[in-house]
């Protein structure tokens, strides 16, 4: 059977296939209720799912929903890997943690950011330091973020963004729009000026259900970046790290590395990683990469994000247009096709077969 079967249609079904398929499976599960609530008022929740011996010290933990709308994919690989039977090839004394729908106010509303407007990928920075500024974004903050939108609007500033990647470069302007910004919290890519909810319950679950681990791998899936359905492992660990040698060890030196260049993303500030590793066991072996799928064009990609934000900015989710700029946004981010579900799915079997291996001869 098409591994199609595994994916959801919104977020209710897919908390609800999580939860059964933990069930069957056999594995424990803790809900957490989310501040926010959905669209029609719906109570959200968080859930995290352990299966495996209690005691395990070597855990992979796979991670659903940092951006919101992207959980579509994410949750369908964590719901498939139960429902399939999967859960059963867990080395000896090694268990499976799965954070299912870390942001579920964006899972819920279709968008990338928190219910506090936060790029939760960009919110783990220091909140008592200065914050790191984006030079690029400042210099095109109205460019992307517009006041109205409207074909003419869309027109005038997407000619704007050509214009400076023709002059800086198409990296520069990716990363003025994407690399993050602590500036304008009604913008885009923003990175918050204090830890969200779902930032500090992502800590809270690590130390609670981490505190024995000796060896810890992280796999956080993604989607929006790169070619169609083409699942690229990126590492955040530094150049010349344990951690960078160890995923490129254990993936056959099939991964990415934004710090070294040869990635889809960009260097970013303020990512979950970072979160991560600061609540873990001193002289855990830590190794985190993030799965990230592409789905359409990067510029339409990022025409989606700015629509979503004008939207919650500037107008009314439950309009014509608000609806039509919803079915932009999911479109973006989950390719609602059978061939970019059987390329999420088995590049992820892969992945996660092979970080099994990696903690098994660790």
């Amino acid at each position: 059977m098409a591994a199609g079967r595994y994916f959801s249609q919104d977020y209710a079904e897919a908390r609800g296939r999580f939860r059964d398929a933990c069930r069957q499976a056999g594995a424990w599960i803790e809900t957490h209720e989310s501040p926010a609530r959905g669209p029609s008022g719906e109570t959200l929740t968080t859930e995290a799912a352990w299966l495996g011996p209690p005691e395990a010290e070597r855990v992979l933990v796979t991670l659903s929903a940092t951006h919101g709308v992207e959980g579509f994919c994410g949750s369908g690989v964590q719901c498939g890997w139960l429902e399939s039977g999967l859960g059963k090839e867990l080395p000896p004394g090694t268990a499976l943690l799965q954070i299912h729908a870390i942001n579920p106010y964006g899972f819920a509303w279709l968008r990338r950011v928190t219910e506090e407007n936060v790029d939760l990928n960009r919110n783990f920075v220091d909140h008592d330091a200065p914050y790191p500024v984006n030079e690029g974004y400042e210099a095109l903050r109205e460019v992307i973020c517009p006041a109205e939108w409207n074909d003419a609007v869309v027109a005038e500033t997407q000619a704007a963004l050509d214009a400076y990647a023709e002059a800086q470069g198409s990296r520069a302007l990716q990363k003025a729009i994407t690399g993050g910004q602590y500036s304008h919290a009604e913008g885009i890519f923003y990175g918050g000026d204090r830890p969200t909810w779902s930032h500090g319950l992502l800590k809270r679950i690590f130390r609670d259900k981490l505190a024995r681990a000796r060896q810890v791998a992280v796999i956080d899936y993604h989607t929006g970046l790169g070619p169609y359905g083409y699942g690229e492992r990126i590492c955040i660990h530094d150049p010349g790290s344990e951690g960078l040698a160890r995923a490129m060890a254990w993936y056959d030196e099939d991964v990415t590395s934004p710090a070294l260049g040869n990635s889809a993303s960009v260097e970013l500030f303020g990512f979950n990683v970072m979160g991560m590793e600061e609540v873990l066991p001193a002289g855990t072996a830590f190794t985190a990469i993030a799965l990230e799928y592409g789905t359409i064009p990067s510029p339409e990609v990022r025409l989606a994000l700015r629509a979503d934000n004008w939207l919650h900015v500037h107008s009314e989710p439950d309009s014509a247009k608000g609806r039509a700029i919803k079915a932009q946004s999911r479109a973006a981010f989950y390719p609602d096709r059978g061939d970019w579900k059987e390329m999420v799915w088995e590049r992820a079997i892969e992945t996660q077969r092979q970080a099994f291996q990696g903690l098994a001869e660790g």
